[in-house]
């Protein structure tokens, strides 16, 4: 094989692997780019290092994606086989087998590689809203700012986090594997969401206070409950912040209103140190509800500025998202 042909090779298994593992939408695979190789070549090795890619990925073996997922994922590449091949490749269909023996649940797992190649892994709702709430599945800004913070670790070295509408947990155990915080604080208000968390974070080897099994290497971690409305400066106090973060919690003007709230809380909260740094991450799906935050911003006398862009190259997101980072100083 060519090493262009090799290296393309390489990208497209990548792909697959990365977008498999964190169970993204079937049509953001590169279909068209296999296609063109299958046409080209006779041999299985391809489809086999998919499926060692995906399938039967050593994450995904531990931590399946859900069931209807995989079905659906191997039923499109078998399609793809058959339309480039005559003959049957006796590995897709056992391993379609083995899907349609499990068991369906309203839980399946997520999985997100890091630089050093461990992965972050989530069990997540199948369905985007359950219990009432969109906080049990990750959303497209929490790996924006995941991402930020592996390109910035030094925000969030040596200091205590506080990070407000964890959901499922994404961001918050990105940074406590890759940045070295001191103390990290996961808090949401849902009952359902602070469950999933906690065992999202009890799976990816983190101990939860007053875990004494907590190493030196390893942030000290805590869950909170904390409503926007209710919670006071007390509260707030306790958590004695440096930093406080936030994605994907600009979806409706009531909760806009009690995140400034909350933040206004947070300023007064270190009167005689400096107030934590804030980064708030987003999906730009309606400008008009972007509008508004910085309004309400300007009109608590929060001053804010953009984060420049970065380029999104770690993690899979949808396609044709727009989203963006303010850091805003109390």
């Amino acid at each position: 094989m060519a090493p262009e042909e090799s290296a393309g090779t390489e990208l497209l298994l990548r792909s697959f692997e990365r977008r498999f593992l964190a169970a993204r939408a079937l049509r953001s695979f590169p279909w068209q780019s296999l296609e063109e190789k299958l046409r080209n070549s006779s041999d299985s090795e391809l489809l086999l290092g998919i499926l060692r890619k995906t399938v039967k990925h050593p994450v995904c073996v531990k931590h399946p994606p859900a069931v209807k997922y995989a079905r659906c994922f191997l039923s499109e590449l078998i399609k793809k086989h058959e339309a480039a091949h005559p003959e049957p490749l006796d590995e897709l269909y056992e391993a379609l087998a083995e899907v349609l023996t499990a068991r369906e649940s309203t839980q399946g797992h997520r999985s997100y590689l890091l630089p050093s190649g461990d992965p972050v892994t989530l069990s997540e709702s199948t369905a985007f809203v359950s219990h009432g709430t969109t906080g049990l599945v990750t959303w497209d800004a929490a790996l924006y700012l995941a991402e930020w913070a592996i390109e910035n670790p030094a925000a969030f070295t040596d200091r205590t986090v506080l990070e407000l509408g964890s959901g499922a947990g994404l961001t918050g155990l990105a940074i406590c594997k890759t940045c070295r915080p001191r103390a990290y604080i996961f808090s949401d208000c849902h009952s359902r969401v602070l469950e999933q968390l906690r065992g999202n974070i009890l799976l990816n080897g983190l101990s939860l206070e007053p875990d004494i099994t907590t190493t030196s290497q390893s942030p000290r971690v805590t869950v909170a409950h904390l409503d926007w409305d209710v919670a006071m400066v007390p509260q707030l106090s306790a958590f004695h912040p440096d930093v406080v973060i936030a994605a994907d919690v600009l979806y409706c003007p009531d909760v806009i209103l009690s995140l400034v709230g909350v933040l206004r809380r947070l300023s007064t909260c270190r009167s005689d140190q400096r107030a934590p740094d804030v980064y708030i991450a987003f999906t730009i799906r309606n400008p008009e509800t972007c509008r508004l935050f910085t309004t309400e911003l300007g009109q608590a006398g929060i001053r804010w500025e953009a984060a420049p862009p970065h380029g999104r190259r770690l993690f899979p997101y949808e396609e044709h998202s727009e989203m963006a980072i303010l850091q805003l100083v109390l």
